[in-house]
């Protein structure tokens, strides 16, 4: 749906890899870590990975952000934005192992895609 070309949030990361100061492509997959990093020497949460999503969809790039929330936010920030949000709750996402496909267990919370376009 979104032909992305670039994920600043690659897994295995590879060595000297950084999304968080790197350009992002034109259309991204963000699936950040869901707790905090290091990153040059300071804990770095979620906010880090939002403003730099800002900062690229500011740039006309396309960027889908996925992190767990609670319903309730999700049907918060509907209700604000109406009919136009583009917020997709995708229930508790069995993420599949890189190794060999198979489902993990979940988190136990909803997993929220936000879609900022161009």
């Amino acid at each position: 749906e979104f032909r992305f070309d670039f994920d600043p949030c690659p897994h295995p990361l590879p060595s000297g890899f950084d999304g968080l100061t790197c350009e992002w492509g034109r259309s991204n997959y963000v699936n950040p870590p869901f707790g905090s990093i290091m990153h040059q020497g300071r804990k770095k949460g979620p906010t880090a990975w939002v403003r730099k999503a800002l900062l690229e969809h500011a740039k006309g790039k396309r960027v889908v952000l996925v992190y767990p929330v609670d319903k309730w936010v999700l049907m918060l920030v509907k209700a604000i934005l109406g009919e136009y949000a583009q917020i997709r709750n995708l229930g508790d996402v069995r993420w599949l192992a890189i190794e060999d496909g198979s489902p993990g267990a979940g988190t136990g919370r909803h997993i929220a895609c936000f879609v900022l376009e161009p």
